[in-house]
């Protein structure tokens, strides 16, 4: 089997793990390979307006439940 360079990259940096940080990983990839096979991931690191929106919002709000909880 041939591996591209991209897959060379991974492997090493997966062998460079301590054995359960390597076995956690490859627990996580089969759960998000099984959540949503064949779906197509966006990789750009862009962010639409929407999920600006989403993520300032969601920020706020956890700011106001901090200092809630942590009242100086």
């Amino acid at each position: 089997m041939t591996i591209s360079p991209q897959e060379e990259v991974l492997l090493e940096a997966f062998r460079r793990l301590p054995p359960n940080a390597a076995v956690e990983l490859s627990s996580l990839a089969q759960r998000l390979a099984s959540v949503a096979p064949g779906t197509a991931i966006d990789w750009s690191d862009s962010w639409s307006d929407a999920d600006l929106r989403e993520f300032t919002a969601a920020s706020l709000r956890r700011l106001e439940i901090e200092e809630e909880e942590d009242p100086r």
